[in-house]
């Protein structure tokens, strides 16, 4: 269940900037980059914050 989450959350967070990017500033396409930095690291050090956002806010695997 937890993966699920982060990945609607990452994927939301990418159609949501790209929405802001193409409508109100293209700036906002650095947070599709953060996301996508973000989502790399976490393949390679197998950390994710918003796992351990998730952990202390109790959500089960």
């Amino acid at each position: 269940m937890k993966e699920r989450i982060v990945r609607a959350v990452a994927g939301s967070m990418v159609l949501l900037s790209l929405t802001l990017g193409w409508f109100v500033s293209p700036y906002w396409l650095l947070l599709t980059a953060f996301v996508g930095l973000n989502l790399l690291q976490s393949s390679v050090t197998r950390f994710c914050p918003l796992e351990k956002i998730l952990d202390l806010a109790g959500v089960k695997r």
